[in-house]
């Protein structure tokens, strides 16, 4: 028991050291943390001034239609929120392979008597902690520019969240595994990021979509996440009662951290056998 326990300080205080290690990095180029500010608002002033123009009365009666909300800076900005977490796991695990591959470092950091796990976690865990930092001063600037407005409770939101990104580590276990077979970690990520954020609702309501793309947008459990946090937080039409949202991405939660976890140990193992690990 004692050993066990020591293992758990150990993996931890690897975990405190990688994740101190990239904060300290991330404050060294103090004009980084500025942009992360500015762009997004830059991104989301022009959306603002055209759903502004496409406006009755000053209502989204077209959003309001689809979601049951007529508050779409509201909308956006909790897509935005969770496709941030999305973003962070992913290249959070993936793409600190492909950097460490860069540097030709990733076979002697695993070497390290720490498990691969621990150390893509503690990479993560930094992304995480920079997203919601980011996130939340983001969300301020925005309420104090164009101003929207969160109607439900907190809790249960955030409640939601937890399966949620245990499910995208499961996730991205597996797409770390992908970017070690093709050490193209860029590509990678944007491609699976991007489409899987889009096509879940992050924008907009998937009812909008062609029945054969909204039927991909359904099979996504990711979906259901967005889904059932702005029901929640905005009052919109869900798709599904929550009750059954949330039950589903417990689901997706299992499935995918044991199958992603399986995909990144069996590449893994796989790479070390051909010693394709260096290579970049």
């Amino acid at each position: 028991m004692m050993q066990r326990l020591s293992g758990w300080r150990h993996y931890l205080g690897a975990i405190w050291a990688i994740f101190r290690k990239d904060v300290l990095v991330f404050l060294s180029y103090p004009m980084n943390a500025v942009m992360r500010l500015i762009e997004p608002v830059m991104w989301i002033t022009p959306v603002y001034f055209l759903s502004r123009a496409f406006a009755v009365d000053g209502r989204n009666i077209g959003l309001e239609a689809f979601s049951g909300t007529t508050d779409y800076m509201a909308f956006l900005i909790l897509g935005s929120f969770i496709s941030s977490f999305v973003s962070a796991v992913f290249w959070g695990m993936g793409y600190s392979l492909k950097n460490e591959m860069d540097a030709g470092v990733l076979e002697s950091n695993w070497l390290a008597p720490v498990p691969v796990m621990v150390q893509l976690i503690g990479r993560s865990l930094y992304s995480l902690f920079i997203t919601v930092l980011n996130g939340v001063s983001i969300g301020l600037i925005v309420w104090l520019l164009f101003g929207f407005e969160i109607v439900g409770p907190l809790i249960p939101a955030l409640l939601i969240m937890l399966p949620l990104l245990i499910a995208l580590y499961g996730f991205g276990f597996g797409l770390a595994g992908v970017v070690l077979v093709t050490n193209n970690a860029n590509n990678v990520i944007d491609i699976v990021s991007n489409n899987i954020t889009v096509l879940s609702g992050s924008q907009f309501p998937i009812t909008v979509l062609p029945r054969p793309i909204m039927a991909i947008s359904l099979a996504l459990p990711l979906t259901y996440a967005y889904d059932a946090i702005r029901g929640i937080l905005l009052g919109t039409s869900t798709l599904m009662p929550l009750t059954q949202e949330v039950w589903l991405l417990i689901g997706f939660m299992l499935i995918s951290f044991s199958l992603g976890y399986a995909v990144f140990r069996r590449v893994e193992r796989h790479c070390r056998t051909l010693g394709t690990l260096s290579q970049h």
